[in-house]
Order: structure tokens, then sequence, then C-alpha cells
């Protein structure tokens, strides 16, 4: 069984804007799926479709790492491997998509999303 921990957190911009990420737990098992999605909710974010969501992975004893981000019209890998491993997109005024493909044991950890202004 592979655990795949989500997060959710607010952050204020400017002092006025109030931003809200949210995603669920999700839990997979190996042999029922081989690949996943979830999503990151955003909530207070002006013009989300040209916001950028990052993505990171979090393994106990270890630095988070940074996977993508999804900007305005693409995606960015940290690591130009990822592009296999990993997608996202976005869907609406609202919902990031992470995906993750060819599940294994080496993907668990905590997966979040996160958003700031550049």
């Amino acid at each position: 069984k592979y655990v795949f921990c989500f997060l959710s957190f607010s952050l204020s911009l400017d002092g006025q804007v109030q931003v809200f990420l949210k995603q669920r737990e999700v839990s997979i098992t190996r042999g029922h799926k081989t690949t996943t999605s979830m999503d990151c909710i955003a909530e207070g974010i002006p013009h989300f479709q040209h916001a950028f969501i990052h993505w990171y992975r979090h393994v106990p004893s270890k630095a988070p790492e940074h996977i993508l981000y999804i900007g305005p019209s693409a995606v960015s890998y940290s690591n130009n491997s990822y592009s296999n491993k990993y997608s996202s997109s976005k869907k609406g005024t609202n919902i990031c998509t992470f995906t993750i493909n060819d599940i294994n044991s080496n993907d668990e950890g905590a997966y979040y999303c996160a958003f700031w202004h550049f």
C-alpha cells in the first residue's frame, strides 16, 4: 500500500488577499491503479489560469523536492527526466491537477501544491 498525503494551507498576499490551497488525502494500493491524479483547489487566486502553481514531494528525513510548476501556458520540470513520470494541468478557474504515472514503492511520500507571486 502506498500512501500519498496532501496538505492544506493559506497564504496572505500583501496583507489583503487570502489564498487557500486545499487537497484531499489519497491512498493508493498498487495493483488497483498504476496512475493517480490529485487536485489542488485554489481559492483567492486572481487570474488563476495565469498563476504559477508548484508541486513538491516530501519524504521523511529528506528535504522537500520541487517537481514542477505549471504556468500560464506550459509545465516546467525541475528535472527533465520527470516529464514521463509527472504531469499537471489546470481546470476551470481554480483547480490544478497533478498526475503520477507508473506508481511504485519509490513514489511514497507527501505531495503538495504551492503558489506565490513573482
